[in-house]
């Protein structure tokens, strides 16, 4: 087992209250607001909005700026709902690699994209991250139900038939168990039409020959595999919660609807990835699995040409 201090490699230490000191800062981009001082040099727009003003949870929306259009209509965009990495305990919608890549989405696919800041770990513990998910399903669900009233970008620009959800590492955790709560909401008019999960954070008691071949890996090593669970389950749970171990929850992935499964062979986690493909499959869920064997966790953050080539993934599956 590795030695490696998680603390020091994540930048982070724990007060005696249970809350963590994050050490390491990322820099920010603000949002450009529905009418930027100079429209022509932004290709997407986007605006920030509240969620709930009680647990301090927010979305960031990008409309691309200049909309497709079908015999001289505007051609109504696919909506995604993003929710981003960061292992639980860091990261924000407002980070620039995270503002980058929602602006990306936005024109590629091209697609209304709900980037949503969700309360982060140990402060809020799961299910609260969830939570925070389903609250924006229910709010685009909200707006697109009231035509008259409802945010204008929603109402006159989403196809309230084609919503996604998205995450990446710990974001794509999240986006498979807010998939999993959607089958048994009311959503009308909002149809949850499938869920991306760019290199799913999963885990479980039992270790898999990748997390042990690759203990002391650079990016993400086992240690702090392990301490972002610890921070993030309910307290006293084990590793086998549904929430970390999805082939728990294996009889009620049915009626999950299409999924796309992204993931590298160099990632730790290539295992429990290709076991949870496995498992959908054998659950009759429609599946595009899209593995690469060459590549790391959280590559497509650093290697332009991966986050080209999950974008062109996306574009296919929406």
């Amino acid at each position: 087992m590795s030695k490696l201090d998680p603390y020091k490699h994540l930048r982070i230490s724990l007060n005696p209250d249970g809350s963590l000191t994050r050490h390491h800062k990322l820099p920010t981009s603000a949002a450009t607001g529905e009418s930027p001082q100079n429209p022509s040099t932004h290709s997407v727009l986007s605006k920030d909005v509240t969620l709930n003003a009680d647990k301090k949870t927010w979305m960031r929306i990008y409309l691309p700026a200049k909309l497709p259009s079908n015999d001289n209509s505007v051609a109504r965009l696919p909506i995604i709902f993003s929710f981003h990495g960061g292992g639980w305990i860091s990261t924000s919608v407002a980070d620039t690699a995270v503002h980058e890549s929602s602006n990306c989405i936005s024109a590629e696919v091209p697609a209304i994209v709900v980037s949503v800041e969700f309360r982060l770990a140990p402060e809020s513990r799961l299910p609260a991250q969830y939570d925070d998910a389903a609250d924006a399903v229910f709010w685009v669900r909200n707006q697109a139900a009231d035509r008259v009233a409802g945010d204008q970008w929603i109402t006159d620009y989403g196809d309230f038939s084609r919503c996604y959800l998205y995450g990446a590492s710990c974001g794509a955790n999240i986006a498979f168990n807010a998939a999993m709560r959607m089958q048994q909401a009311e959503l009308q008019p909002l149809k949850i039409a499938g869920t991306i999960l760019n290199q799913p954070f999963f885990g479980a008691n039992r270790r898999t020959g990748g997390e042990l071949n690759r203990a002391d890996d650079q990016y993400f090593p086992l240690p702090v595999q392990d301490l972002l669970w610890e921070l993030a389950l309910p307290v006293g749970s084990d590793r086998d919660h549904r929430y970390c171990n999805p082939l728990a929850t294996e009889e009620k992935v049915k009626n999950v609807g299409r999924c796309l499964v992204i993931g590298y062979g160099g990632d730790p986690l290539i295992d429990r990835q290709q076991d949870f493909v496995e498992m959908l499959t054998k659950q009759g869920v429609t599946v595009e699995a899209r593995f690469d064997d060459v590549g790391f966790h959280g590559i497509d953050m650093i290697d332009s040409k991966r986050t080209i080539a999950i974008l062109n993934f996306i574009k296919l599956f929406v």
